[in-house]
């Protein structure tokens, strides 16, 4: 069980012993060698999130997924059958990608009864199975049934698509999940059909942008010039401190206050957040969403100042959930070990005036602007963590718990890896 300790129970890091203390070495993110094991040993064998149910809407739906740090790209379809399934985006025939639109390294999406290679032809139904064969004769001792498309497993958790590309996984993706996902579900998710997305190419490692969303210690100074003058000093002058954190095997969790909307005092706020109540914590007039009480895994200190808790499901996907009923994801794909592609995404119940969709967009860039202000010193980071320094490891302070954990944990499963490599 994941266990929340109180502050009045000493650190939030000495509750895990296993991280220690000491100063963290980055090396993890500045190794081409490193990154490669990652592929491996991490985005090649745990369950990875590529979408949501509302993206296969009706039978023959599909979309693809690259996913470059497991050297693959991926067919996530809903079948005939109404079953979601994923296969190798790969033609038996001569290796062609079998689904892509007008760049064969862009992602497509649409609807179809067959997937036919632009090559020869061959054709593929929403099962994988192969149906058709140009100039069959010419081929010897074949049978379609040999030659159906490479499946990965997939599985879907509230509404979520996750895939696993280990054909040996035996651990299921609820059991993998943990006891945080066991604690959110029944939130309403569905509900929330109203999506923003963003995207954006990144010139730092993967985990540096997580490590930059699992603490807000950064926030009265990285993003002071976002409050009212008077109350970015207050901000400042006082800090940040989380509500609870959490640790469940691989994954980790950050409740944060922020219960804001509405403010108490309207002058905390910039004229047009008053205007169209609503700013980086989501539109202050919350839907109804048809949630009478928080599932369990929600405000874990039971503080009424709770704002929103954001969980992190190893290895690359973020879902915050805000008080006032909307949600984020974050994800983070790795392209090489100094580049990653990083896609945020904003969930809302549909609005049904032209002011409810005015608050959910102001909402949205707000978060955008916030999310340019993150990602603005990460490429600062990395460079300097690739320079001819001698400075070689950090010390992370007792906010900075679940940063502490995403690198002991990327260690763990390397070196796993590697002991089952020596051992075949």
């Amino acid at each position: 069980m994941p266990h929340y300790p109180k502050p009045a129970e000493g650190s939030w890091t000495q509750h895990y012993p296993e991280l220690g203390t000491e100063p963290v070495s980055y090396d993890d993110s500045t190794s081409p060698e490193l990154y490669e094991l990652e592929r491996d040993a991490i985005f090649g064998r745990t369950w990875v999130n590529v979408g949501r149910v509302e993206q296969l809407p009706k039978k023959g739906s599909f979309f693809t997924k690259e996913l470059d740090a497991a050297r693959t790209s991926i067919i996530v379809a809903r079948g005939m059958d109404s079953e979601i399934r994923a296969f190798h985006n790969i033609c038996r025939h001569r290796g062609n990608k079998l689904v892509w639109s007008d760049y064969p390294r862009e992602e497509t999406s649409g609807v179809c009864r067959q997937f036919q290679c632009k090559y020869h032809a061959w054709r593929y139904n929403l099962e994988g199975e192969l149906t058709f064969v140009q100039q069959e004769q010419e081929f010897f001792d074949f049978d379609k049934a040999d030659y159906g498309l490479a499946a990965a497993q997939c599985d879907v958790w509230e509404g979520f698509i996750f895939v696993n590309l280990d054909a040996s996984n035996t651990t299921s993706l609820r059991d993998y999940l943990g006891e945080f996902a066991k604690g959110l579900e029944g939130y309403p998710f569905h509900a929330l059909t109203q999506v923003h997305k963003y995207r954006a190419e990144v010139g730092s490692n993967w985990k540096l942008f997580i490590d930059a969303f699992a603490e807000f210690y950064h926030a009265p100074i990285l993003h002071g010039g976002q409050y009212q003058p008077d109350e970015a000093a207050k901000v400042a002058s006082y800090g940040y401190e989380a509500l609870a954190y959490g640790i469940d095997g691989p994954h980790g969790m950050v409740s944060s206050w922020g219960g804001i909307s509405p403010p108490k005092d309207l002058d905390m706020v910039k004229p047009m957040e008053r205007k169209l109540r609503s700013g980086l914590f989501g539109p202050w007039d919350a839907p109804d969403i048809g949630l009478d009480e928080l599932p369990p895994a929600l405000n874990p200190a039971r503080r009424n100042s709770w704002g929103q808790d954001s969980f992190f499901f190893f290895p690359n996907f973020m879902i915050l959930i805000w008080k006032p009923n909307w949600v984020l994801t974050y994800h983070y794909w790795p392209t090489s070990y100094n580049t990653h592609i990083f896609e945020g995404t904003c969930y809302f119940v549909p609005p049904k005036t032209a002011r409810e969709r005015l608050a959910q967009e102001y909402a949205v860039v707000s978060f955008k602007e916030y999310g340019l202000q993150d990602g603005n010193t990460l490429e600062a980071t990395q460079t300097m963590l690739e320079s001819n320094t001698p400075v070689r490891a950090f010390p992370l302070n007792d906010q900075e718990v679940l940063l502490r954990h995403l690198h002991h944990t990327v260690r763990r499963y390397i070196d796993d890896y590697r002991l089952q490599k020596a051992s075949r």
